[in-house]
């Protein structure tokens, strides 16, 4: 057990031999490490079907024209649901300890942190936990943005490039910065006209 200069014993030894993760899991995620790298990360951009195909055989729940970058990591896919039309850019990281819920037509932008996990502080040992996270339908999740364990974004909302967000947003807000706070509600679309 570890002293810290202000009196708290971290208790590591305790945190490394409690029991996480089930031997299936185990198994699942050794063999999605293995893997990854072929059949997932070194792929050619284009190859969304494929992608997609190999999160399905993995349970992950991915719906149809769904775009996935090849460089996005995502920890654990059997923890992740992705809506329709939905995409998860360049370096987007899925840390899918708990249930990650994406919705139709979401952006989850370059270098996005969703973290669905993470450890209880309050106790010697630090265990793990695992708090899902729902991005709604229509969200977006803007680049380097990170967001919290248990944390729910709301259907159309944004949260602004590099905000941190740690608390619920509502539907159809704007929240910028760190912490993310509101600055607004986002507009309804302009209508576009052919050009032609």
């Amino acid at each position: 057990m570890l002293e810290h200069e202000y009196g708290a014993r971290v208790d590591v030894e305790r945190n490394r031999k409690a029991k996480k993760w089930t031997t299936k899991q185990l198994a699942g995620r050794f063999l999605w490490e293995v893997l990854r790298g072929p059949a997932f990360a070194w792929t050619p951009r284009q190859l969304w079907v494929w992608r997609r195909t190999v999160l399905r055989i993995f349970g992950a729940k991915v719906e149809n024209r769904v775009h996935i970058f090849p460089t996005a990591q995502i920890a654990i896919p059997w923890n992740v649901s992705i809506g329709c039309e939905s995409a998860i850019g360049d370096r987007a990281i899925l840390y899918s300890l708990g249930d990650i819920v994406i919705g139709a037509g979401t952006t989850i932008s370059q270098g996005a942190h969703l973290c669905a996990g993470s450890h209880d502080y309050r106790y010697a040992d630090l265990p793990l936990t695992k708090q899902p996270i729902h991005v709604g339908n229509g969200a977006w999740v803007c680049a380097d943005a990170f967001i919290g364990p248990g944390v729910t974004i709301g259907h159309g909302s944004i949260v602004g490039a590099r905000a941190v967000v740690t608390k619920d947003v509502p539907d159809n807000k704007i929240v910028v910065g760190n912490p993310a706070v509101s600055i607004g509600d986002r507009p309804k679309f302009i209508q576009t006209t052919d050009l032609d």
